[in-house]
This record gives C-alpha cells, sequence and structure tokens, in this order.
C-alpha cells in the first residue's frame, strides 16, 4: 500500500508529513519515559524482519492482484505503540531513501497509513481482547482483528488522500470500493502470519507479550534475556529478505491494482515541476538499490526476455537488498531505542 508521489497533491503530502511527524515526535518521548532498555534490541530486530517481510507479495487467488503485510499490529503487540510507531516509520524511510519503494513526498501518508493506525487504534484493540489475561485464543483473536482493521482503515486513508489531491482520474466512490475489497482479504492474510509470529513468541517468552500489556512483574522484567526472540527474529529476517523473497509475486499489489482498474494503468503520470520534482531528485540520488535491485545504467540495451515477469525471481540484486535493508533498520530503530533509553537515564532523579 506504499503510495507513489503522483496520487498526492503537495499540499497533502507535505500536511502529513507534518502529521506523521508530530506522532513520531510524542512516540519518542512516551518510549523514552517508558524507559524498557530490552525494546531496544527488540525494535531492531523486528524492524528488520517486517522490511523483511514488506518484501513477500502475495497472490490474491481470483484477483490478479498481490498483497504484502504491513507489519504494524506485529510491532504493537510485542513492543507496544510507540515502539511500533518509530520501528515502522524507519522501515519506511528508509524503504522510500534507499529502494525507491513509496514517495518522499508520501512518505508522511505511508507513515501514517500503515503506522498510525495498526500501532494506536490496532493498540486499543488488542487491550480490549487480551485483557488481562492474554491466553493464546485471546492472542490470536486479537492478532487477525486489528491488522483487518487496521489496513482497511489505512485503505480508506489512501482514498481520502487521494480525494484532498484533487486526482480526479480515482472518483471517490469506486475507488473505495476497490480499495477496501481488495485490502480486506489482504488484512486476512496479514492476521494468520502475525497470529504465527506472536504465538511463536509467547510460547517461547510469555512476558514479553505480558510485560508489554503492563502484566509483567519485578522479576520478569529484570533477569529474563530476551535473546531467543532476537536470534531467532534476526535469522528469520535475513531467510526471508535473502531467499524467500524470490517467491514474491509479480502481480500489482492492492494499490496499483485498484488504480489499474479506474485508469488503465497501475500508475498514474507524476506531475512535474516544484516540490514534486524536488523530492524526486532526492530519492533517485538515495536510492542505492531501487526496486531492491541492482541499478541499470542509462540507456542500456536491453537483453532477451528482460522485463518479462518470470517465477521465481532468483536475483543477487533482491537477496543484497533483503540483507542490506534488514541491517538498515535494524540500525535505525535499534540505535533510536537505545539513544532515547540513554537520554531517559541521564535525566534528574525525581524526589
Amino acid at each position: 500500500m506504499h503510495m507513489a508521489d503522483a496520487l498526492l497533491s503537495p499540499e497533502v503530502g507535505i500536511g502529513f508529513l507534518v502529521a506523521s511527524g508530530a506522532c513520531l515526535g510524542y512516540s519518542a518521548k512516551k518510549l523514552r519515559d517508558e524507559g524498557d532498555e530490552r525494546k531496544a534490541p527488540l525494535m531492531g530486530v523486528l524492524g528488520a524482519f517486517v522490511f523483511a517481510a514488506q518484501m513477500i507479495n502475495f497472490t490474491i487467488p481470483g484477483t490478479g492482484s498481490s498483497g504484502h503485510i504491513t507489519g504494524g499490529m506485529l510491532l504493537t503487540m510485542i513492543v507496544g505503540p510507540y515502539a511500533a510507531f518509530l520501528t515502522i516509520a524507519s522501515v519506511l524511510i528508509a524503504q522510500a531513501l534507499f529502494f525507491a519503494d513509496g514517495g518522499l513526498l508520501a512518505l508522511g501518508c505511508n507513515i501514517w497509513n500503515m503506522g498510525f493506525y495498526p500501532c494506536f487504534v490496532g493498540w486499543l484493540i488488542y487491550k480490549a481482547i487480551a485483557g488481562r489475561n492474554p491466553s493464546k485464543r485471546r492472542l490470536s483473536v486479537a492478532a487477525v482483528i486489528g491488522p483487518v482493521v487496521a489496513l482497511e482503515m489505512g485503505a480508506f486513508s489512501v482514498v481520502i488522500e487521494t480525494l484532498l489531491s484533487g486526482k480526479s482520474e480515482l472518483p471517490f466512490g469506486k475507488f473505495f470500493a476497490l480499495m477496501l475489497g481488495i485490502h480486506f482479504p489482504i488484512g486476512l492474510i496479514e492476521g494468520l502470519v502475525t497470529v504465527a509470529v506472536i504465538n511463536f513468541v509467547y510460547g517461547i517468552r510469555p512476558e514479553v507479550i505480558k510485560v508489554n500489556l503492563g502484566l509483567g512483574d519485578a522479576y520478569e522484567r529484570g533477569k529474563r534475556s530476551y535473546r531467543p526472540v532476537i536470534i531467532t527474529m534476526l535469522i528469520a529476517a535475513l531467510t526471508v529478505g535473502g531467499v524467500v523473497a524470490w517467491f514474491a509475486s509479480a502481480h500489482p499489489d492492492g494499490l496499483e491494482w485498484a488504480v489499474g482498474r479506474m485508469t488503465g494503468s497501475n500508475e498514474l503520470a507524476a506531475p512535474h515541476g516544484g516540490v514534486v520534482d524536488k523530492f524526486g531528485e532526492i530519492q533517485k540520488k538515495t536510492a542505492i538499490l531501487p526496486d531492491y535491485g541492482f541499478k541499470e545504467p542509462e540507456n542500456a540495451p536491453k537483453k532477451e526476455g528482460e522485463g518479462e515477469p518470470h517465477w521465481p525471481q532468483v536475483s543477487g540484486g533482491t537477496s543484497l537488498s533483503g540483507a542490506i535493508g534488514s541491517f538498515i533498520v535494524l540500525a535505525i530503530s535499534g540505535l533510536i531505542g537505545f539513544a532515547l533509553i540513554k537520554i531517559r537515564g541521564k535525566k534528574p532523579h525525581e524526589h
């Protein structure tokens, strides 16, 4: 559901950059106040896993479309809403800057659509369902309902953002129906993935889940190591991004599919001039592996069969992108967590 700059007006894009930036600032303050130092490495490895998992598009049968998990609800259930929002923002920033996945002008919208709803609305759903007794059954129900609701709200936000941007090629009623319709099954599949990961974490370290809900005691907070979870998620990130990504669906994702059904093309032509061009120029310079592959030399002749979709897409560029992207996100989100906790540690003690 990564939006491209062509879907937005500069005013809407910049407005959501400001809104998402404000939420990031608030989340950073709240995470600093929490002071749980073990969240920092979890933010790093979980961010790396979500980055890698977002590279895997799965086919939605009978539609000609595909989808990928957003990972916000998964993060929220393990590290809480504030750390989760900072982590998913790290993923989306890395994708936009280094892999040209989602526009820079659209970055604020993408953080809002894929971060705000699962991290904050999803958190309320999670707490209401899990309650004071987070059994595997309750966790599983929350892990399915949360992503479906969050993804539908994100899809609705895309429709509103294009409407506010004056994109007349995407009339509200039809775009609304296509976006919410295709993202419902995508949300269900993400829910199943979230169930599997959450139940795994709960099975080996239930205190990770309990502490996040405010149910952990002093022993759980101070003595139990999260190392098994951290090591497993890091291995999973490298495996998914390095190898499993070869088997991603070649079908357009839900947003591209909806745009294509209405306009005949999966992408709208980007407007030229002003802010849009400047953001585009910046992204072109920072994208080291655009579209998760090696840069092609300008005016390079095409080889026979090049550009034709084939599956699996065995690619060194994809594997390198998965590894580099995972480590970039691990570094960004992990360092954010450590830095905030260190800042808190320097605050004078209250009497």
